[in-house]
């Protein structure tokens, strides 16, 4: 999968892991597509790294999908306890 896979898997996996966890974070499309691609090699490296499963390189795997997703919300969750969760 070539960096534009990985751009459009980052911001959806950013946008369900949003809907998943709602709040005020580094919104717009580009805090959503950084959290969501950071989230995918978070993911992936978890992944890899402690359930000896590596992410595959399918844009449709289902897989891929789910440690996108669950990095983004490994992230988002990091971002909230770091930073807190709102923003005047």
């Amino acid at each position: 999968m070539g960096i534009i896979g990985w751009i459009i898997l980052g911001l959806l996996a950013g946008a369900i892991a949003k809907t998943l966890l709602p709040g005020r974070d580094p919104g717009g499309l580009i805090g959503t597509t950084l959290i969501g691609v950071a989230g995918a090699f978070i993911g992936g490296w978890l992944s890899a790294r402690f359930l000896d499963r590596p992410v595959q390189q399918h844009f449709f795997d289902l897989y891929t999908w789910g440690a996108a997703v669950v990095g983004s919300l490994v992230l988002l969750v990091g971002y909230r306890l770091l930073f807190g969760n709102s923003r005047n």
